[in-house]
């Protein structure tokens, strides 16, 4: 299964597709969350849901990376959106800043040189009383992510050239490397794989960059699954990650922590008051916690920090 920098739409399985395309807060599909597609037609307003068809078929080519708009269309979500993407060097300094603090050590997973690096080769080595397994299982989130280049990096989101999979930075990435290095078995490497996906998250409020972020992690693990156990994932192995993807990246207003514009809409949808006031109220957007094996809105999560740090 092989991918370019733009991804395929029609690889996917319909279902597959359909998990991707899922707004776990409310149980419909991300909306577009741009005006940039409004030129086709109603469907395509910001308001309104991503629809399977409307990115399919004849549709094929609608959403695309970045890098390959056009300069006028960059330009454009800049002014509106704050859209500015970061280059990999960049992305790769500021992870392995994180990392420095976790492993008490600098360039565990690469040597920094000027506006690139050098991946490490050794197999990565753990400080005294932490292991693999923590480290795969540490939460990790990635602000307005848009392609989500702090998680996974399989090409430079400013100068769209593909990068190796022994070269790649994000923190998933530098998870799978782990899991990858540390496995003995298929069924060990699916399950910690698992718990890495489980334990990264990141939100967006443009829809287009949310599924092309959502595509990006699910085909890493096409690639790590490929260079652990050469093979391709089955059906029911990636419908499994999807939905792992699905709840963990989100679309969010990051100013209001609620879905964009607080309510979700449907073409020719005619709306109550009631029906107004119920959505306000559950528009906060809502994440998994994984591990607790529970639901919690990503405002409450933020307040109990804040409550944790005050406590301090």
């Amino acid at each position: 299964m092989a991918f370019t920098i733009d991804i395929d739409e029609g690889k996917w399985s319909k279902k597959i597709l359909e998990i991707l395309l899922v707004d776990r807060t409310t149980n419909r599909n991300i909306i577009w969350g741009t005006d940039d597609y409004e030129i086709l037609g109603k469907e395509y307003c910001s308001h309104y849901p991503i629809h399977f068809s409307l990115i399919t078929g004849d549709n094929l080519n609608v959403i695309q990376p970045r890098i390959l708009k056009t300069k006028e269309s960059q330009g454009d979500r800049t002014k509106k959106k704050a859209e500015v993407f970061t280059p990999s060097w960049i992305c790769n300094a500021q992870n392995n800043l994180v990392d420095k603090a976790w492993f008490e050590r600098e360039e565990v997973f690469n040597i920094e040189k000027e506006r690139t690096w050098e991946s490490t080769t050794k197999k990565i080595e753990f400080p005294k009383g932490r292991t693999w397994k923590k480290y795969v299982d540490e939460r990790r989130l990635e602000i307005t992510c848009g392609e989500a280049p702090y998680l996974v990096s399989r090409y430079d989101t400013v100068t769209g050239n593909p990068i190796d999979l022994y070269k790649r930075i994000g923190f998933l990435d530098r998870k799978m490397r782990v899991v990858n290095e540390n496995t003995t078995s298929e069924d060990e490497w699916l399950k910690w794989s698992e718990r890495a996906f489980q334990s990264v998250y990141g939100f967006e409020f443009q829809g287009d960059s949310l599924l092309i972020a959502r595509e990006n992690l699910l085909v890493s693990y096409c690639d790590y699954m490929q260079e652990k156990l050469k093979r391709e994932p089955e059906e029911k192995e990636l419908l499994k990650i999807a939905k792992i993807i699905s709840w963990n990246l989100w679309q969010m207003d990051g100013l209001t922590y609620t879905i964009p514009y607080r309510k979700p809409t449907e073409p020719n949808e005619q709306m109550t008051l009631f029906d107004f006031t119920m959505k306000e109220e559950n528009a906060f957007c809502v994440i998994k916690d994984w591990r607790a094996r529970k639901n919690i809105t990503f405002k409450d999560l933020l307040n109990k920090e804040d409550d944790t740090n005050e406590r301090k």
